[in-house]
């Protein structure tokens, strides 16, 4: 007897059907390879918008600039991102090679390791972009309590150029926070019973 690939053994033990354990890991690798590829192409796509992003204003006889290097929380914004691109960049490779050969499980030690990195990756992107965000409300809005001005209103396409940056960078830290779920379910996985290991693999 069988219900959702699930067959009862004559001891009772939980037998899965290894053909449709190959399928939910396939499909599993392709959904983990296609957040990679979304982490690195927004990554890059929000560093180079707010890396190019300058406006100069004239203020009676001075120039003033605006770049992102005036903001720390858009530096550490672009070097977050930076980082997570490269990662992802890294772990798509690892997973378009165990996709070709087909080895789409691996060993404990290694899904510590990118379970550690996913992790790590997810917190310093969201916490960029927290940092990153609170900035742009300071920036829109001011603080007039403490007489800080509407900085947008003097350099409004600087503000609306990191406003996409920081829209990029926001759906990068969704990702890696997604992935690192992905990446706690396949380290978890591997510590369940023998048995069921034995039938899962």
């Amino acid at each position: 007897m069988s219900y959702l690939g699930v067959g009862i053994s004559p001891g009772t033990v939980p037998v899965y059907h290894s053909t449709d354990m190959k399928v939910f890991d396939r499909k599993i690798r392709i959904t983990e390879l296609v957040l990679r590829c979304v982490i690195l192409g927004l990554g890059v796509l929000a560093v180079v918008l707010i890396v190019t992003d300058s406006q100069v204003r004239v203020f009676f006889t001075l120039e003033k600039k605006a770049k992102f290097t005036d903001m720390k929380a858009l530096v550490f914004l672009v070097v977050a991102n930076a980082l997570a691109a490269g990662y992802s960049l890294i772990q798509g490779l690892r997973c378009v090679v165990s996709m070709i050969k087909g080895s789409v499980l691996f060993n404990k030690p290694l899904a510590w390791a990118i379970f550690s990195g996913d992790q790590v990756m997810a917190y310093i992107t969201v916490s960029a972009v927290a940092a990153a965000a609170q900035s742009a409300v300071f920036a829109k809005m001011g603080q007039p309590e403490l007489q800080w001005m509407k900085i947008c209103n003097m350099y409004g396409k600087f503000c609306n150029q990191v406003g996409e940056g920081l829209a990029s960078a926001f759906l990068v830290s969704l990702s890696m926070v997604i992935l690192s779920c992905i990446s706690a379910f396949s380290l978890f996985r591997l510590y369940g019973g023998s048995k069921t290991k034995n039938a899962y693999w």
